[in-house]
Parts: structure tokens; sequence; C-alpha cells
């Protein structure tokens, strides 16, 4: 019996010691200079929000309903196309054209079954709204394979300085598959043109075989991603397995590393790769063990918050707070919880009206209201 617990002592060990992040940042205590209100009443799973010119909301709700939220009551929006709604998929984000005043251009993700075969895959559209209804919708981009998997659809949606516009899409479970094949689909961010053409400059254009959408290879399932106010770079995060969540910087043609290199453990104890660097992989800026498992972000630009000023949002699914991360550059200097117990943290954005929104999860939309 004794030989038995030192046989499995050593093993618990390694798998604390593969648990632990030694470059840490100090997470610290709410400290609650803030109220919330609820927003247009409840939503089951609020996943995707965004802002017309007139100051109303259109939100996404997973199982595939969109909501038109204005003067504080919600209407669901028609003509919206089925969602393969299993496991992760569903209706998912949803984003303006920076140029909806004169466009009027939403663009929107969800998990469809288009293209045959059983199960579904993350696509992208856009559509116009007219009468609460979605109008002239044109599809931008479906991935394939479908499967019936119901893991890692992704996906958020932003547009650059350029007006190209990104959007992700998980490896939909295929960790040893897709990630690191730019021949497909799954495990990837994409850069397109507005039209969804395919830009030019984009790094596999011409490449044999190549998914030429993709601009970025080698990520697990992104649920994060915004532009940098201040630099005009897109940032986002992606969960890891068990440890290893990820914020990181979208470059051209750049290996994120997913599943060759990774800080997580399997889900069961076992190691994915006993590598976390390795040349021609990007290093994340900051990765979380153990697992956040991070949802939405957004950076705060607005004078409502000054402590959070130029600081990132980030959402928590598992601890269910929402999370400030503090920068200095690109380097995270400290981390503070923020809506303690909240719920579970589908999503975090700034309205244009400076104030912080949350999605949560069989809430709704929560505002935080700054103490005068």
């Amino acid at each position: 019996m004794n030989k038995i617990i030192l046989l499995i002592f050593p093993l618990f060990i390694l798998s604390c010691q593969a648990q632990k992040n030694p470059t840490d940042v100090t997470l610290q205590d709410e400290v609650k200079t803030y109220t919330f209100e609820n927003v247009g009443g409840e939503i089951a799973n609020p996943w995707g929000m965004t802002w017309l010119p007139d100051g109303s909301m259109l939100v996404t709700e997973k199982s595939g309903i969109l909501y038109h939220i204005k003067n504080n009551q919600k209407t669901e929006v028609k003509n919206v196309p089925e969602v393969y709604n299993r496991g992760q998929g569903g209706l998912l984000d949803i984003a303006v054209h920076p140029k909806y005043a004169t466009n009027g251009w939403i663009y929107i993700t969800f998990s469809s079954t288009e293209g045959g075969g059983e199960g579904g895959n993350t696509k992208l559209i856009r559509a116009k709204l007219e009468n609460e209804s979605l109008v002239q919708i044109e599809s931008l981009y479906k991935a394939m394979p479908n499967t019936t998997k119901g893991q890692h659809f992704g996906s958020r949606i932003a547009f650059d300085n350029d007006g190209y516009v990104y959007f992700s899409a998980g490896e939909r479970g295929e960790e040893f598959v897709n990630p690191q094949d730019i021949t497909k689909d799954n495990g990837k961010i994409y850069r397109l043109n507005d039209d969804g053409s395919i830009p030019k400059d984009n790094p596999f254009v011409g490449k044999a075989g190549a998914k030429e959408a993709i601009y970025t290879y080698g990520n697990r399932n992104p649920q994060g991603m915004v532009k940098n106010p201040a630099t005009g770079e897109i940032w986002l995060h992606e969960h890891g397995p068990k440890g290893g969540d990820e914020i990181n910087i979208v470059k051209k043609g750049a290996n994120y590393g997913w599943p060759v290199v990774t800080y997580g453990i399997g889900y069961d104890g076992t190691t994915i790769s006993k590598e976390n660097q390795k040349p021609g992989i990007e290093d994340p800026i900051y990765y979380w063990v153990p697992s956040i498992a991070p949802s939405g972000m957004t950076f705060v630009t607005g004078d409502l918050y000054p402590a959070w000023k130029g600081h990132l949002l980030v959402g928590s699914l598992k601890f269910q707070y929402l999370e400030l991360v503090k920068l200095k550059g690109n380097t995270v200097i400290g981390r503070q919880k923020i809506a303690t117990d909240i719920g579970r943290l589908r999503n975090v954005a700034q309205g244009p009206d400076g104030y912080i929104y949350m999605g949560v999860e069989g809430k709704g939309i929560v505002k935080i209201i700054p103490n005068k």
C-alpha cells in the first residue's frame, strides 16, 4: 500500500507543477466602486453584442435568437439564419461595419450546416437590418468540413483600421488534424475584405492547397478578439486545455502553436506537449494557469472608469468574474477581479456611451455603473 502511495504522489506533484505559472501576476480582490443594472431583461446565453448609431443594441443569443434592445425593451429580429445549436455552437458573434452609418452592414458568425455532411461548422455572413428583419444576407465564409463534434467553434469578429474583417474559428476538437495545417479550416484566424473576398496580401495566397483566407494558425478556440485602439493591432485570447489560456496579438502568418506548444495539459492530466516555447511559434503576451476559461474582451478607453482606462477587460466563464488585466504596453503588470460571482461571463464590451456592458449567462446584458 505504501509503495502505491509513493508511486502516485510523484505523479500528483508533476501534475501540480504543470499547472503552475512561474511568472504569474497576482490576482487582486475586487474593490467595488460600481453598481449593476440589467439592460433589456433576461437572456439565456448572450453571446455577442454590438451597437447601432442610435444607441440601441443587437445581442445574439446562442440558441439562435437575435435581439434588438432599444429603450430597455428587446425585440426579436426576424429572418435570422438557422443555426446548428450543438454544444458550444449556435448563434455567436455580431459586429457592425466601421462605416455602418453609410453602408448598413452587420456581420454575424454562427454554426451552420451549409455544405453537406452531418453536423456543422463556423460561418461568417453579413446582412442589413430593416423593419426588425435581416435582409440582403450574404455568405462570406464557411469553414469545412462539417462535423457533429460539439466543441470549439470560436468565434469572434473584429475590424482593423484598414477595414479588413477578422473572425476566429476553433479547431472543432480535431487538435492533431486542423490547427497546424493551412490546407484545412479550423484552429485559425481569418482575414477578409469586407465583401468576403480574399485580400491579395494574405499570407498564404498562392500557396498550393492553402485556405487563402487564413491569416494565423495554430489557434485552439479563440472566444475573445478586439482591436487595440492605441495601436490598431488585433488582440485575441483563446482557451487552453487544462491550463494555458493565452492572450496573443494577431500577426500575419503567425503560428500560435496549438497543439505543438502549450502551457496546459490534457483534462485527464496527460501531457499534450512538453514544449512551452519553440522557434517559429509566437509566445503569448500572457497565459493563465489554471485556466479561467476566457470569453469576450474589450479595451477601456473612456473616462467613466479612470482606474481601468487603457487596460483590458476579460470575462471568465469558469470563475464567473470579470478580470481587469492591467497593461504597460504589451506587458501584463496587474490583475484584479471585477463583478465577483456575477455568473458565467460570456462577453464584455464598451458601448459608444462609454459604459461597460457584460453578457452574463442566465441574466442577460449587465451594465456597470460607476459610483458618483
